[in-house]
């Protein structure tokens, strides 16, 4: 099920911006982009998105930077301790060698990597990770409820879907119905032909067959099946929870049932009613792959 949100939020020197989205997936697929060096976050976002999600290609990314309001750059003494007394090393030895070296600026120096220690350098990973943690939840549920905002569109468009599988069954057991005094001219007139000339004739054969016959063109289990499939659907549709995967292999049932209508209707009408009941039914389960 597709679903997005997004939160800033600073403390610490630090300023952070959440996001958070998913696509459409069989299972729960989670990916966590954060710094490496708050340690233990990735896991905690996992749980707490696992806890909450049974299904879904889910993304949360997060930026961090020293942007917060009370964001500072301190120095670090001694590294830059360290620099100068480099920095001196170096130019006694091209003094001793005949080389001149351009000076060096405050700015040059504050450049250089560690002399000036960026905030979250300075701050517990610890308490960073339980600030994020924090900040989290309100995102995580703005995203939960762009989900279920989804989901009540989707169980509209569903229970539609739904209700038009109901009336092309009633159809179908219509037609079933009716063709069955063509059916039995058909055979008539076959067995007509078949016994036409014919000085013996082993009836119990003939009865086997014709039972033979029947059967294959019976569609009644069938249609008994999907009308079963139909207050299934109701039924999850109706639940509360997490009904996708159940969903999932209702429609391969739906789908199995509709087949072998259309193979047993040994009748253009039926067979059309047996190929929208597919079309519809191809509709259901792709919509299904959006519900949680």
């Amino acid at each position: 099920m597709t679903g997005f949100a997004s939160g800033q939020g600073e403390a610490l020197g630090l300023g952070w911006s959440w996001d958070l989205r998913s696509v459409n997936a069989r299972g729960l697929d989670i990916r966590v982009r954060v710094p490496d060096w708050i340690e233990g976050l990735d896991q905690a976002l996992r749980a707490l998105l696992t806890k909450r999600l049974s299904r879904g290609s889910v993304t949360v990314s997060l930026r961090l930077n020293g942007n917060g309001t009370d964001a500072v750059q301190d120095l670090n003494e001694a590294q830059l301790e360290r620099v100068l007394s480099a920095m001196a090393r170096i130019e006694e030895d091209a003094m001793a060698r005949g080389l001149s070296l351009t000076a060096s600026s405050a700015a040059d120096l504050m450049s250089l990597r560690g002399v000036l220690d960026t905030p979250h350098q300075q701050a517990d990973p610890a308490e960073v990770r339980a600030y994020l943690l924090q900040d989290f939840v309100p995102v995580l549920e703005s995203f939960l409820a762009s989900r279920q905002s989804e989901g009540a569109a989707l169980t509209d468009v569903l229970r539609n879907q739904v209700a038009q599988v109901a009336d092309l069954v009633t159809q179908a057991d219509a037609m079933a119905d009716a063709r069955k005094a063509e059916q039995q001219d058909r055979l008539r007139a076959a067995l007509a032909r078949v016994l036409d000339g014919q000085d013996s004739v082993d009836e119990q054969r003939i009865a086997q067959e014709l039972a033979l016959i029947a059967v294959k063109a019976d569609v009644t289990e069938e249609l008994d099946r999907l009308r079963a499939h139909v207050d299934a659907a109701h039924a999850l549709l109706d639940a509360d929870g997490a009904v996708g995967r159940k969903l999932d292999f209702l429609m391969q049932e739906f789908n199995r049932e509709a087949n072998t209508l259309c193979s047993k209707a040994q009748s253009a009408p039926l067979t059309a009613i047996g190929l929208e009941l597919k079309s519809v039914i191809d509709q259901m389960r792709e919509q299904v792959q959006n519900v949680e």
